[in-house]
């Protein structure tokens, strides 16, 4: 235990599945928590299918599981709720991504596991939460963008609401979740048993829009945009983002796209008036950007002190110096994969070397057999739960025909 791994010694049983709930499981493993992510025999975690498979690796597993241990099991046998047991009564925190009353269905609520060890910390994962009308439905990111009107505040200049892709909704509820653990882990040394937290991707992606949610409230349900002109404009070769965040920015920022009657111009002269009149000062500013590159206008605007950033792709942003100079991902190997993939660093935590166990996402049941013996399962016995497909991995038995 220490600041390189504050949560060593402590184990986490994951069940949950997607990105969400695997989101904050990998964050508690690089924080040195023994992770032992438990997964359905047959294929897995389902985000193991999710976009391109690579051996059972995708973008979201890797993601998702890095740091971890995969015991692949099947819950549904008696043999492996017994496995299960076993983990649940000594582990620290226990998650779970069912939808509710699943989880409880498979005996392992929070009640039921409590009883048998009490200072758990128990969290679960789900679409809306465990109670309401929506409690019971599937849920993916996207559905979370429209309902809790994410997508609403995201309109392009057609006048059409779009979707983050970047599934940010997920993200913000593997983070909130985390917080949410770290916190109650913390907690725990002061109390006599541990705690259930309910998280969902509702209440989370609700959380990550505060100032939005809050200022489209107080202003009638459209928030009047702090800075204006802001946004993404044309250039002669691609896109530049910016934004005039002081009023007194406005003549500077005219200047340097050389546009000096803007700034003259009374209709301009606020914030809020450029806002209102966005219909005439959006293509005035994008037909003068057009005339030269983005190479030009950032020389230009980052003279005159504008808050803007020339629009990359990813491979451009691995390769831009400040990336690099930053340390921002690290090129990590992993199994399925034929070379290495980036995973950002992140804050707090010295970045895995690469190959070592924490830098490196299983395949499926990859530790099975390590984990039951470490459970005083016998060689033989492992051997045969494999051929009843009570477990499965790469270095066990298939099913008895």
């Amino acid at each position: 235990m220490g600041y390189d791994a504050p949560f060593e010694g402590l184990t986490v049983v994951d069940l949950s599945q997607g990105i969400a709930g695997p989101y904050c499981g990998m964050l508690l493993a690089q924080q040195g928590a023994n992770v032992i992510k438990v997964e359905p025999v047959d294929g897995g975690d389902w985000a193991r299918a999710l976009g391109i498979s690579y051996d059972g690796q995708t973008a979201y597993t890797i993601t998702g599981n890095i740091g971890k241990r995969s015991l692949a099991l099947d819950l549904k046998s008696d043999a492996g709720k017994e496995v299960l047991w076993q983990l649940a009564e000594k582990t620290d925190v226990f998650m779970e991504g069912y939808r509710p009353g699943v989880i409880s269905r498979l005996g392992f609520g929070y009640e039921d596991l409590s009883r048998r060890n009490p200072g758990v910390v128990y969290l679960s994962v789900s679409g809306f939460g465990q109670a309401g009308p929506l409690a019971g439905r599937p849920a993916l990111d996207p559905a979370l963008q429209a309902l809790t009107g994410m997508m609403s505040s995201n309109k392009g200049e057609d006048g059409i609401p779009h979707r983050v892709m970047f599934i940010p909704v997920d993200m913000a509820t593997g983070l909130y979740s985390f917080q949410a653990l770290s916190s109650a882990l913390y907690a725990r040394r002061d109390e006599d048993k541990g705690c259930y937290i309910d998280n969902s991707l509702m209440r989370s992606g609700l959380a990550l829009q505060s100032v939005r949610l809050i200022a489209n409230t107080l202003e009638g349900g459209e928030m009047t945009p702090g800075a204006a002109p802001h946004g993404v404009f044309s250039t002669k070769d691609g896109w530049i983002i910016l934004v005039v965040l002081r009023n007194g920015e406005f003549t500077p920022f005219c200047e340097a796209i050389q546009r000096p009657d803007l700034a003259a111009d009374p209709q301009f002269e606020t914030a809020v008036s450029r806002h209102e009149h966005a219909d005439i000062l959006t293509p005035a500013i994008n037909e003068a950007m057009s005339q030269e590159t983005s190479k030009y206008w950032s020389e230009r605007l980052t003279d005159a002190g504008i808050v803007h950033e020339i629009l990359n792709d990813y491979p451009d942003f691995l390769e831009h110096p400040q990336a690099k100079a930053d340390n921002t991902v690290s090129w990590l190997d992993q199994p399925g994969l034929a070379g290495p993939a980036p995973v950002p660093s992140l804050a707090g935590i010295t970045p895995p070397a690469n190959g070592s166990p924490r830098g490196t996402s299983p395949l499926l049941g990859q530790h099975s057999r390590e984990i039951l013996m470490e459970l005083d399962y016998s060689p033989d016995r492992i051997d045969a739960l494999a051929r009843e497909r009570v477990i499965s991995g790469p270095d066990l038995p298939t099913a008895t025909a």
